[in-house]
């Protein structure tokens, strides 16, 4: 991105950077699609820049198991348990139905194989037994499903069970499942080590001896589509065929749902076309990385006399390619500070805006902590004034 100084300096030390990106305003009308329900959502962003129905509850099959990935990989960055820990398989887990491994009750598996089979082969077992493991049983798990999905703003949202099989009042949207699946994928984009894996084995260890079983995953974008990065397919009888297609190219990353397609092609089909309607008319622009220097402020009474301010985080902004938009940065850094100051306090705050709308913000921070001067370096820095 490039960018130039045009405002003088003001006692805020005020910047004003613009660019503009040239492209046309994409048209979505010919996103003739067979699903009941569909979204396309920025990754970055979370804006949605195509929906059909997006809001309308229904069943979502194994597509639930995104919040179920999403739980698991919270929790052991909780420090609540490490990948390599022990998983035992109860009765209740062994006994799901539908897609699953064939996990034997009493069988142990780490929690990193158990995660794999869920992410790969959308295991209802093994997603039964890592809900067990990280919360004590599946219903108290469920409760933190959808306390997860307030947070979230999931307001189309009830979780019944951990793995998707159909159940009274188990339901979602096609835009709480991009919610989720965009939360997962940002927060823990480790998990395409799993999500982009076509082909993997586990070993079942019981009474009877060691088997090798394989995986297959059942995602076919990793297959058909370039820049797929996930995520998770789902169907059932009262689903039909749903899909949460997640692809990167060039840094820009989408989220493209189908819920209740006709059969498990069309599912495939759609969720292609609307990642393509994507790359094909937006781009994403980013602000200021991360630790950029914005500037200095004084500091009062403090080890150093200047502390550097530097942006907290990386704004984005979605962009139609053809808009000829105006995007400009606005920079206020605090007149000065006091000593002692924290390192990462805030000094100021960034403005992005586009044609003179707020598109972004983000802290500015201080580079290093600056610690207290002595009474002796004070009056050291007085009489170098006087002199």
């Amino acid at each position: 991105m490039k960018k130039k100084i045009l405002a003088a300096v003001t006692a805020f030390f005020c910047f004003l950077a613009p660019f503009s990106v040239c492209a046309e305003e994409g048209d979505n009308s010919s996103l003739q699609l067979q699903s009941k329900s569909a979204v396309l959502m920025d990754q970055a962003t979370g804006t949605v820049v195509y929906e059909k129905n997006s809001h309308e509850a229904m069943p979502l099959a194994s597509v639930t198991k995104v919040m179920t990935l999403l739980l698991i990989y919270e929790a052991q960055a909780d420090g609540k348990f490490a990948w390599t820990d022990t998983v035992q398989v109860s009765d209740h887990a062994a006994a799901m139905g539908g897609s699953q491994v064939f996990l034997e009750p009493g069988e142990t598996q780490t929690a990193a194989d158990m995660t794999k089979c869920i992410a790969i082969a959308s295991a209802n077992d093994a997603a039964v037994a890592m809900a067990e493991f990280v919360a004590g049983s599946e219903e108290a798990f469920v409760e933190k499903m959808n306390q997860r999905a307030k947070e979230l703003g999931m307001k189309d949202t009830v979780f019944v069970n951990a793995c998707g099989l159909d159940a009274d009042g188990h339901v979602s949207s096609a835009y709480d499942i991009a919610l989720m699946s965009r939360e997962l994928m940002r927060k823990f984009p480790e998990i395409k080590e799993y999500t982009t894996t076509w082909m993997d084995t586990i070993t079942h260890k019981t009474r009877k001896g060691e088997t090798e079983f394989g995986l297959t995953n059942t995602n076919k974008l990793i297959k058909w589509y370039e820049g797929a990065t996930g995520l998770k397919t789902g169907s059932t009888g009262k689903a039909l065929y749903c899909l949460s297609g997640t692809a990167e190219r060039n840094g820009f990353a989408l989220v493209g749902v189908v819920m209740a397609a006709p059969d498990f092609k069309v599912r495939f089909q759609e969720v292609m076309k609307l990642l393509d309607f994507g790359f094909a008319n937006y781009t994403i622009e980013k602000g200021y990385p991360v630790g950029q220097d914005m500037g200095m402020i004084p500091v009062e009474k403090g080890m150093k006399e200047c502390i550097n301010a530097v942006v907290k985080d990386e704004i984005s902004v979605l962009m139609s390619k053809g808009s000829k938009g105006q995007w400009e940065t606005k920079t206020e850094l605090m007149p000065n500070v006091k000593a002692p100051i924290a390192q990462g306090s805030k000094v100021g705050e960034m403005v992005y805006t586009l044609d003179g709308k707020e598109v972004g913000k983000t802290d500015l921070i201080a580079a290093e902590a600056v610690e207290k001067a002595s009474i002796h370096m004070m009056l050291q820095r007085m009489m170098k004034q006087w002199c």
